[in-house]
């Protein structure tokens, strides 16, 4: 069943390809088609283009098609080309007529674009949510290691002391910036398309803002040329603010695999989270955060994906647009699996102490002891001159301790101003 179908056969190669894999990529969005139609019923009876015994078989038949997507019962065959086309089907199949009448007003154009934004709108949710409990650990982890010291690095030489408790709420901080851009993509998704047709409204005298409230988003998309346009741009925006969280998660997990190797030895994961080699007895590999790190960057391609399939085309709909959800939907769950994991894993990471024993590390403290030298009166360039050629001289006896005291330091970490930060972007 295809809705713009005039009886007329199409070539099956041409609908092979011009459907794709929109059947299983559709069948995410089913709860958001029926969710749409809900509302396009009750709308249609408001305006006096359903009656109320309709409406009402409608509705009901609706619910019963949103139980069975619920249960996971909610297949759609070959022989239907989308969602759209399966809803639609079932419900003149259980309602007869007035089955025929919930495509009153609306266009598959509108209509996807209603289960793309409820689908996206639910999904950013349930990813903030996530992101929010990965922040919780770290900001716990940073409080409890908070006094263990680490070394720092830039250019990857060893820089200057840092500590456990600045490494874990590093990253919490920076999920921060990845809400606050989740929350503009939120923004932009919450917005209802639905009454825009095919993109350029109705003659009917439907109701959008009653459409608006019934399907709970915040405002309307009020040009019906301009909701369609939203269409591949809501999409990429989504994309880029998963790609902001996919590149803070990224460079923790490289983290993660670069400390624990032998050679910096600064934390380690329990065997369970590891794997083995298939000729090494030794080995305990990370692969979580490996996969972690290679999925995330797969995730950052993501909005150039889209930029590049949607770059130049005219206002109106394009066939091209349907290849959105291919890269979209999937990289969703991915984001979805990796905070998953990573959450699973980073609550069990082993953390060891005295790690500046090492004389190697003896070096992190030379800017300590200029400031120390400053705060005795010498001028700051003749101090760094006076350590320097104690370190070229291998006279430089490191004072091992830190009195950072500025906000944000090794011991003022400002753990809970961290927490406020979150608490007013989430």
């Amino acid at each position: 069943m295809k809705l713009w179908e005039k009886g007329i056969p199409t070539d099956q190669q041409v609908e092979h390809f011009t459907v794709g894999n929109d059947r299983e990529l559709d069948t995410v969005l089913a709860k958001y088609d029926v969710l749409g139609s809900i509302a396009q019923a009750k709308m249609l009876h408001k305006v006096g283009l359903l009656t109320e015994q309709e409406k009402t078989d409608l509705v009901n038949a609706l619910h019963e098609i949103l139980t069975d997507v619920e249960k996971g019962d909610f297949i759609i065959e070959d022989s239907f080309e989308d969602v759209h086309s399966k809803v639609e089907f079932l419900l003149i199949e259980k309602v007869g007529d007035a089955g025929k009448k919930i495509h009153t007003a609306r266009s598959r154009n509108d209509q996807v674009l209603v289960d793309i934004s409820l689908y996206l709108k639910d999904e950013l949710i349930q990813i903030k949510a996530q992101i929010r409990q990965l922040f919780d650990l770290l900001l716990e982890l940073a409080e409890k290691y908070k006094n263990i010291l680490l070394p720092g690095y830039t250019h990857f030489q060893i820089a200057m002391p840092s500590s456990f408790g600045m490494w874990f709420s590093a990253y919490a901080e920076s999920l921060i910036d990845d809400v606050i851009l989740l929350n503009a993509a939120l923004k932009v998704v919450d917005q209802n398309p639905l009454g825009s047709a095919a993109g350029y409204g109705s003659s009917f005298p439907i109701d959008r803002t009653f459409t608006t409230q019934e399907l709970g988003f915040s405002t309307l998309k009020y040009n019906s040329v301009a909701a369609q346009m939203s269409r591949g741009k809501s999409e990429k925006i989504v994309a880029f603010a998963l790609s902001s969280a996919a590149a803070t998660l990224s460079r923790l997990a490289v983290d993660v695999t670069l400390y624990m190797s032998q050679n910096f030895n600064f934390i380690s994961l329990p065997s369970h989270l590891t794997t083995g080699s298939s000729i090494m007895p030794h080995k305990k590999n990370p692969d979580v955060f490996e996969l972690i790190r290679g999925k995330c960057n797969k995730i950052q391609a993501l909005p150039y994906e889209l930029t590049l399939i949607t770059n130049n085309l005219p206002s109106g709909y394009h066939r091209d647009l349907q290849l959105l959800k291919e890269g979209l939907i999937p990289a969703i769950q991915t984001m979805k699996a990796c905070l998953d994991m990573a959450h699973y894993s980073i609550k069990d990471i082993q953390v060891k102490e005295n790690i500046l024993d090492d004389k190697k590390y003896d070096y992190l403290f030379t800017v300590d002891a200029l400031n120390e030298l400053v705060t005795q009166g010498i001028p700051f360039r003749d101090a760094y001159k006076i350590i320097g050629e104690q370190v070229e001289k291998g006279t430089f006896q490191s004072p091992k301790k830190t009195t950072h005291t500025h906000e944000g330091s090794i011991n003022n970490l400002c753990l809970e101003k961290i927490r406020g930060k979150m608490e007013e972007n989430f």
